[in-house]
């Protein structure tokens, strides 16, 4: 029986695996379509009906390029960073509170606070293993961006775990039945929403990859598979951010399509976010963790702790 379970649970995480490298791969067209139709362009619309076959065409063609690397890298660590760093971005999802089949995770936020501490590490190793210096000043950028975030979204999360007091992703459902968290939490959960952005280096507060002066950042070496890669791990978080925006703040995790309705909307702002607003300045963006959102969500936390022992 312990091995049909086992078995089951393999064929499972492989499933979502798989519906994840799907989701990913339609989210990079949704975000090439809203950003054409938002600077008054078509974006991709040759490859089969309207263009909806274009992402695999992209993944063939990254996948079956030659991989070229740097002649003074750092060959090992410059090759398997962006494996670790896919791995780590695909390991974040076995959390989906699904009620069957699936590894019932009791201290789901902890593990995700853990796996993405982790994700700063394969940044880091990535920029300083390419030998470039603008890899190495991108990766930098990015490390003290991540953790500074990392910060203000554990603290924001810890506002939700005391409401709902307990680690486990399936609660947030129960305690939603009457109330979104939304309502409750409104501040709190903008503040998320722009923590998540910063911590998935997107625009605004994509230093990592600053063009203008930093000509894509730490992955300025990458080509073919492992930039491939990178990209992958990047859009699986951006999905796993909204999921748990979703599950947070939206009402849990159901089984209907409006749950799904709900997460496509909140990968779409990420999307709309980037074809609307100019990048931040580098020294306001740590302001802005430091000085606005550290006081906010530990004045907020004190707020609920004190509601959560009133309620008691």
């Amino acid at each position: 029986m312990m091995m049909n379970d086992l078995i089951l649970i393999i064929i499972g995480m492989l499933i979502l695996i798989l519906g994840v490298l799907i989701g990913v791969a339609f989210l990079t067209l949704l975000e090439r379509k809203v950003l054409g139709y938002i600077q008054i362009r078509k974006g991709p619309n040759k490859l089969g009906f309207m263009g909806i076959l274009q992402p695999f065409s992209d993944a063939i063609k990254l996948f079956t390029k030659e991989q070229t690397y740097p002649m003074f890298s750092n060959y090992i660590s410059y090759y398997f960073s962006p494996v670790i760093s896919f791995i780590l971005s695909l390991l974040i999802w076995s959390l989906v509170p699904y009620y069957f089949n699936m590894i019932s995770f009791n201290m789901g936020i902890l593990f995700f606070l853990c796996c993405t501490s982790m994700g700063v590490y394969t940044v880091m190793v990535a920029g300083w293993s390419s030998n470039s210096n603008y890899a190495l000043l991108g990766g930098l950028r990015a490390v003290a961006q991540t953790i500074s975030y990392e910060v203000s979204l554990a603290l924001i999360m810890l506002s939700s775990v005391l409401m709902v007091m307990d680690f486990n992703m399936m609660k947030f459902f129960e305690y939603q039945n009457f109330i979104w968290f939304l309502f409750i939490m409104f501040p709190l959960s903008l503040c998320w929403m722009s923590s998540s952005l910063a911590e998935t280096n997107r625009t605004p507060f994509d230093f990592a990859e600053g063009e203008s002066e930093l000509v894509s950042g730490f992955n300025v070496e990458y080509s073919s598979g492992g930039f491939a890669l990178i990209f992958l791990a990047e859009y699986s978080s951006i999905l796993f951010m909204s999921l748990l925006f979703t599950l947070m703040y939206l009402g849990g995790y159901n089984l209907s399509l409006f749950f799904y309705f709900k997460l496509t909307f909140i990968s779409f702002l990420f999307i709309w976010v980037r074809g609307t607003l100019p990048r931040y300045r580098y020294d306001k963006l740590m302001y802005l963790a430091w000085k606005s959102y550290l006081p906010i969500s530990l004045n907020f936390l004190l707020f609920y702790l004190g509601i959560k022992s009133f309620l008691l």
